[in-house]
Order: C-alpha cells, then sequence, then structure tokens
C-alpha cells in the first residue's frame, strides 16, 4: 500500500511541489493549507490531490486534522513541515503579535505535527519527517529576527527529534532552502532582489522543485540511514 504523506503548506509554492512530486512518485498525499480557499480550489483542479484547511499553530486542530487523514488515506508515514510566514520589522519597531504569529506557525507547528503522528510512527516502525528549515535561519537577517529564530529553531528540533526517533525506524531530517522563486521572493522589491541574486554564486533563485527533490530524497524508505541532517538547497549562497 502506498505511504501516506501530510504537506502543511502545500498547496501553494514549495509545498505545491513537494505535494505534486509526492504524488507523481506513488505517495498517498494530503495537502495542508490555512489561508487561500481559491488558491486550495486551483490546487485541487489541477492536481487532482485532496486538501484540508487547519492552523497548524492549533495544536487540537492538527489533532482533528490528522484523525480525519488518517480515517481516509491511511496511518501517515511521512510528514513534510513546510507551512511558514513572514512578519518582518527590525526588532525595535517589531510588535509581541509579529514575534508570537511566525514562531507559532512556523516553529510551534513541527511540534503540534510531529506530536501528533509520532507514537503512530514509533508503534509502526517506520516514519520520514522532514522540516523546512531556511537560509536565513542558518545565517540570519535583518529586520527578521521572528523569522530566523523560528528556523534556526527548526534546525535544532530536527536533531534532537532525531535521536529519539532512530531507534524506532524514524528519520528526522531539514532541508533549508535559499532564496526560492515563490510568491513570497517575489514580493521583493526589483532592486533588492537583483542584488539578492547577485550574491548566489549559481547566479539564479532556486525553484520550488529544488526543494521537492530534496525532501523526495529524504522520505525515500531508502533513506533509513540518514537522520539529524540539513540538507541546504542554496546555489552556494551559504555554507558551512
Amino acid at each position: 500500500m502506498a505511504r501516506v504523506a501530510i504537506v502543511t503548506g502545500g498547496t501553494r509554492g514549495i509545498g505545491r511541489a513537494i505535494s505534486e512530486a509526492l504524488k507523481d512518485k506513488g505517495y498517498r498525499v494530503a495537502a495542508n493549507y490555512a489561508a487561500s480557499e481559491e488558491a486550495a480550489e486551483r490546487f485541487r483542479s489541477e492536481t487532482g490531490l485532496k486538501a484540508w484547511r487547519w492552523d497548524v499553530a492549533d495544536f487540537a486542530a492538527c489533532q482533528v486534522a490528522v484523525a480525519q487523514i488518517t480515517a481516509e488515506l491511511g496511518p501517515v508515514d511521512i510528514v513534510v513541515n513546510n507551512a511558514g510566514i513572514t512578519r518582518d520589522a527590525t526588532l525595535h519597531k517589531m510588535a509581541p503579535e509579529q514575534w508570537q504569529a511566525v514562531i507559532d506557525t512556523n516553529l510551534s507547528s513541527c511540534f503540534n505535527m510531529c506530536r501528533v503522528v509520532i507514537e503512530s510512527m514509533r508503534e509502526r516502525g517506520f516514519g520520514r519527517i522532514v522540516n523546512v528549515g531556511s537560509i536565513n535561519g542558518q545565517g540570519g537577517q535583518y529586520g527578521q529576527v521572528n523569522y530566523a529564530a523560528a528556523k534556526s529553531g527548526i534546525h535544532g528540533f530536527t536533531k534532537a527529534l532525531a535521536q529519539e526517533g532512530a531507534a524506532k525506524g524514524i528519520t528526522v531530517n531539514a532541508v533549508a532552502p535559499g532564496y526560492i522563486d515563490t510568491d513570497m521572493v517575489r514580493s521583493v522589491p526589483p532592486a533588492v532582489l537583483e542584488k539578492i541574486v547577485a550574491r548566489i554564486p549559481a547566479g539564479r533563485l532556486g525553484q520550488p522543485m529544488d526543494i521537492a527533490r530534496a525532501v523526495l530524497f529524504l522520505v525515500a524508505d531508502e533513506a533509513d540511514f540518514i537522520t539529524g541532517s540539513t540538507l541546504s538547497v542554496n546555489g552556494g549562497q551559504h555554507m558551512y
């Protein structure tokens, strides 16, 4: 039976590319979304995949959604924690609400989703968790203390959970995208975007499929000896 995968933030941008790539490889995919019903309906009609709406920052909502998906598709084998938002401001101008919204959606959601599925994965002796971090969680970014803190937290969360899951057949890894050609990046002023691209040795923005291919590699059954790793996909912009 095909393995079941949940992709949070899975109907647009990087998340959509991941959802479609998993479908093309034969996985049974449940895509999550929170905001745009219009984008979700377009996703359903264009991909043939189902999309469920819930707030990944809400633990109870995650419990309900995973129970529904399990009842319809089967036990969850794979979770890709991709959901993320930005609320940019320099710290001296950042409101507490801007800080908390990003921490809740980008970081606490990883706890929520993993906590809901981890016991089932442990019982069945198999699991693949991929958390989407960021180059800005590795190197920081001006005006993004909230985003950088959340994404940096994801990298630490990944390493700790990997140690807990390894003996039970559960791998936990992170993918750290650089600047990817998505709506979020295209909203950056052209002059600023030009400077960003000039700092990328590959000479271009990444494409969503660049990230999806990395996720496919990490969720494969054969990737059982790779855990606690962060795979940087950034065109050489940040190396360490």
